[in-house]
């Protein structure tokens, strides 16, 4: 028998083909998807207050911003955030002539914390600032 027409066994392959399937699944799972209602549950709750703002002595002399071991910022004796802080001293700039700027940080005072109110200071664009209180750095 010639070659061209013996007859030729090849391999049976019994897989399934899975690539439909997967098509399918994947149309499914995109349906679903788009039909899942979109969740509206909002939870209600009261914010605090913030308290008012204290009303700050502004000084048309000198003002005295002290920098504590407690990490905090003091404006002439009164606790103030660095927000206020700034306020502040964009207020006293807007004076004429500009009041002098007396920063007293305490010796054991944090460095960041009197770094970041120089910083403040210098974007307020305070000019007349000085340092009191340095005698109590010379023994620590």
């Amino acid at each position: 028998m010639p070659e061209a027409l013996r007859y030729r066994e090849e391999p049976l392959f019994l897989d399934i083909n899975t690539t439909p399937l997967i098509d399918v699944l994947l149309v499914l799972l995109i349906m679903f998807i788009i039909t899942i209602p979109i969740q509206t549950h909002a939870v209600k709750f009261d914010l605090p207050i913030a308290p008012p703002e204290r009303e700050y002595v502004l000084s048309p002399i000198k003002n005295k911003v002290v920098v504590t071991t407690a990490d905090q910022i003091l404006w002439n004796g009164i606790p103030i955030s660095k927000d206020g802080l700034s306020r502040n001293l964009h207020l006293t700039q807007q004076m004429k002539p500009s009041p002098e700027l007396h920063l007293q940080p305490e010796a054991s005072a944090r460095y960041e914390l009197v770094d970041e109110v120089l910083a403040i200071s210098k974007r307020a664009g305070v000019s007349n600032m000085g340092f009191v209180g340095n005698e109590a750095h010379a023994n620590f």
